[in-house]
């Protein structure tokens, strides 16, 4: 007798639970060691300081987290590689720092101020890229010489200056500056892109079943799609309650889908995970492994200078502390507390957005606890060493598994 609807659709529920157990065994934790974190945060900063989850707070915290989450997203892609870039920070802030003398000294538009800026990051990638990728320069040295190097850089472009003013009513200023007061438009927005995770993701369960290949069902994705849009929405209602949804956070999350279709759906994206697994293995399976880290480098610089034009626009300016104090090392921490491993060829540039949001809580409660800067950045350093104690066990679990 054939077997009923209910009990195929079981049996698949079931096969989903097994391999999800089998996959926490095996040290594959993905998002759940954040996400729980993130929630454990918030209950305590709201037991403690009770305006922590007001929607005033919550607004401020999602502008804080851009300009750094920016960089952090292209810190993502260097560590996917299992590589590091150092001079994320200072190229960020000689980017702002050229854009600044551009569009305010010089009178340029500031659309191509900014476009100048970010292809300038773009060019200091690849070039310090080349030079790891090309002559064999660990990444490290290169970038530790472009983080001294570029931060001279910026000194010297912004000269006896020191500090430009950014016009408040200019182009720059309205990136991190412009709400979308609509409530309307705020929802048709958040649902925009769930809508296309839905579609995609259809499509290559579709795909993928064409091929014969595991897939999830059409109820298991209609599931994780009423979840985010749940999300989406409740996320556009508290913005609502103040100010309305932050142009710079609608940047920030479409850069962190764009980056993550590109990651997860293309050639390209599916190269990166394969130079940063096992970079001889890709090099004999015919990809240009040099050209990947290469771009990889390049597309990181452009990130760390989008960051830095998003910074001086907060800011309305940019001076010769940009991109300097911790910036870098928050670009980092957050990249890898979102769940991006420092041994290469695991993450997701969800990672950019979940590290933000818990370095953002940090700073957020420990401003309204009034507690002293130490506390946050022995805080942030504890939670770091727990993300990067996490990734070396779910590592020493896989190589286990896999031995087994």
């Amino acid at each position: 007798m054939s077997e009923t609807l209910e009990q195929v659709a079981a049996g698949g529920v079931l096969a989903r639970l097994e391999r999800g157990v089998r996959r926490l065994r095996g040290g594959d934790l993905g998002s759940l060691p954040v996400i729980v974190g993130l929630v454990a945060m918030a209950a305590v900063f709201q037991s403690l300081a009770p305006a922590f989850l007001s929607a005033r707070n919550l607004s401020n915290l999602t502008l804080q987290i851009v300009p750094t989450g920016l960089i952090a997203l292209g810190i993502v892609l260097v560590l996917l590689l299992g590589e590091v870039d150092l001079s994320a920070g200072s190229v960020s802030g000689l980017c702002a720092a050229v854009m600044a003398v551009l569009s305010v000294k010089h009178g340029l538009s500031p659309w191509l101020a900014m476009a100048a800026a970010i292809l300038l990051g773009a060019a200091i990638g690849a070039a310090q890229g080349m030079v790891f990728a090309r002559l064999g320069v660990p990444s490290f040295v290169v970038t530790l010489a472009g983080l001294i190097g570029w931060q001279g850089a910026l000194l010297w472009v912004l000269g006896n200056t020191g500090t430009l003013n950014i016009p408040y009513d200019g182009a720059v200023a309205r990136l991190a500056n412009t709400f979308v007061a609509d409530p309307a438009l705020g929802y048709a927005l958040a649902l925009a892109p769930v809508a296309l995770y839905f579609i995609v993701s259809v499509s290559s369960a579709r795909r993928r079943n064409r091929l014969r290949l595991q897939s999830p069902g059409l109820v298991a994705l209609g599931v994780r799609t009423g979840g985010l849009a749940l999300l989406a929405l409740v996320a556009v209602y508290i913005l609502d309650l103040t100010r309305g949804v932050p142009v710079a956070l609608l940047v920030f999350v479409g850069a962190v889908i764009g980056f993550d279709l590109l990651l997860r759906r293309t050639r390209a994206g599916r190269a990166v995970f394969a130079v940063g697994g096992n970079a001889e293995a890709a090099r004999r399976a015919g990809l240009d492994v040099a050209t990947v880290r290469i771009v990889v480098f390049a597309g990181a610089a452009a990130m760390a200078a989008l960051g830095g034009l998003f910074q001086a626009s907060r800011l309305f300016a940019v001076n010769q502390a940009s991109g300097s104090g911790d910036v870098l090392l928050n670009a980092i921490a957050a990249a890898v507390i979102g769940g991006t491993s420092l041994f290469g060829g695991r993450g997701s540039a969800w990672s950019a957005l979940l590290g933000m949001l818990v370095i953002g809580a940090i700073q957020s409660g420990i401003l309204l606890l009034d507690l002293r800067a130490d506390a946050q950045y022995m805080i942030t350093a504890a939670v770091l060493l727990v993300a990067v104690t996490i990734d070396a066990l779910s590592r020493r679990g896989r190589q286990a598994s896999g031995r087994a």
